[in-house]
């Protein structure tokens, strides 16, 4: 039996993590045991995972299988595009290139600011009244 031949991409957004795996195929994408469009009913965010895939012009090459866990639909989108870029610069390293100049391969560092005690939010404070 031949050794299946894949590779690996990990992307993470938020709180959002993603394993991606890439393997010679037809383009199918399926994202924890269920195709994308039934994953991510929005469009844009079906979009963003399309990208790297698209700008790199392998899209009908590779069958990719993603596992994510965390975060929310936008998190998860993001996770997996990084993941699915990561995995391609691991497949072709001239891919590399092309991917970095269109900023997929940067980790989005913003995160989720925490709730400050004795205030309302994060940054909203309760109104100052000087008399």
């Amino acid at each position: 039996m031949p050794a299946l031949v894949q590779n690996l991409g990990t992307g993470r957004r938020k709180t959002a993590v993603a394993r991606v795996f890439l393997r010679p195929g037809g383009g199918k994408i399926t994202i924890n045991q269920r195709p994308m469009e039934q994953y991510f009913p929005s469009e844009a965010a079906r979009s963003m995972v399309r990208q790297p895939l698209l700008a790199t012009e392998t899209a009908d090459k590779f069958d990719v299988l993603i596992n994510t866990n965390g975060g929310g639909v936008n998190g998860q989108a993001g996770a997996i595009r990084l993941g699915i870029a990561r995995a391609l610069c691991e497949f072709n390293l001239e891919l590399r290139g092309k991917l970095k100049s269109l900023g997929m391969l940067t980790r989005d560092p913003r995160q989720h600011e925490r709730k400050k005690y004795g205030q309302k939010g994060a940054r909203k404070r309760f109104q100052f009244s000087k008399r």
